[in-house]
C-alpha cells in the first residue's frame, strides 16, 4: 500500500520567523487520520528565518531526528552539549527521561530542515544528543544510513527499532530498497518521484506498508529522506 500525502494538504503553521509544515497532527493542526505512520509520531518540514529560532523547551520519552535541508540550525541543551549541524547533515536527540533544549539559525539566510519524531522504546532513559556530517555525494544513487537503534552500525543512535535513510537520485535514474510489508515507511522528496510506479510530488508524503521492494524512479534529481519503523 503506498499511500501519498500530497503537501498542499499538510498542517500549515506561519508564525512569521517559523513557517512550518506538518504531515501529522502537531500542535494547533489535528487530523483524526493522521496521527502519525506506525511508531513515525510526527513530521515536520520547516523554513526557520535568519537569526531566529525555537527558544528553550522541554522534551521527554522521545527520539527526535533533524535533517537539515539548506542552511544550519545551532543546537544547546540542558546536558551540556552545543553543535551546529549544516545542511545534508543530521542531528539526533533522545529525550528519554527529560531534557531542555534551544534550536537556533544563527545563519545569515533561512534553514530548512526536516524535524521527525520517532516513539522510543526505552521510556525514562538518560537523555542524550549527538550530530555526524553525512555528505551527499557518499548517497548518490543510493540509501545510506544516516540513524538507527543499533548502536554498532556506523551511524547516529536512537532507542527506537527504526533506520532514517538519505539518497540523492539523479533525473531519470532509480533506486531499489528492499523492505519488510510489516514495516510503516515514510518517505519525502525534494522533486517529483515515483514509487512503484505511484507518482509523488517536491515534499509530498508517502506512506508505505505492505511493500516488500520500492522502486524509486526520479524524474529530476532530487533528495530522498525516508523513515524506516514499526
Amino acid at each position: 500500500m503506498i499511500d501519498i500525502r500530497p503537501f498542499p494538504t499538510l498542517g500549515h503553521a506561519d508564525h512569521g520567523w517559523l513557517d512550518a509544515r506538518h504531515h501529522f497532527s502537531f500542535a494547533n493542526y489535528h487530523d483524526p487520520g493522521r496521527m502519525g505512520w506506525g511508531s513515525i509520531r510526527v513530521w515536520n518540514d520547516d523554513r526557520i528565518a535568519a537569526k531566529s529560532g525555537f527558544p528553550p523547551h522541554p522534551h521527554r520519552d522521545m527520539e527526535i531526528v533533524t535533517y537539515v535541508r539548506t542552511g544550519a540550525i545551532t543546537h544547546q541543551d540542558s546536558m551540556g552539549n552545543k553543535g551546529r549541524t549544516g545542511a545534508g547533515d543530521v542531528q539526533v536527540m533522545s529525550a528519554g527521561s527529560g531534557v531542555v533544549h534551544a534550536e537556533y539559525n544563527l545563519e545569515d539566510e533561512e534553514t530548512t530542515l526536516f524535524q521527525i519524531w520517532i516513539e522510543t522504546d526505552r521510556p525514562g532513559a538518560k537523555p542524550g544528543w549527538g550530530a555526524m556530517p553525512f555528505p551527499r555525494e557518499a548517497r548518490d544513487g543510493a540509501f545510506q544510513l544516516l540513524a538507527s537503534g543499533d548502536a554498532d552500525d556506523g551511524a547516529l543512535t536512537i532507542n527506537a527499532d527504526a533506520r532514517v535513510l538519505g539518497a540523492t537520485l539523479k533525473g531519470g535514474s532509480r533506486i531499489r530498497l528492499e523492505a519488510d510489508p510489516a514495516r510503516h515507511l515514510y518517505l519525502v522528496p525534494s522533486a517529483p518521484v515515483r514509487v512503484n510506479g505511484v507518482a509523488a510530488g517536491p515534499r509530498d508524503g508517502v506512506a508505505i506498508t505492505g511493500e516488500a521492494t520500492l522502486l524509486i524512479e526520479g524524474e529530476e534529481d532530487a533528495e530522498l529522506v525516508l523513515v524506516d519503523a514499526r
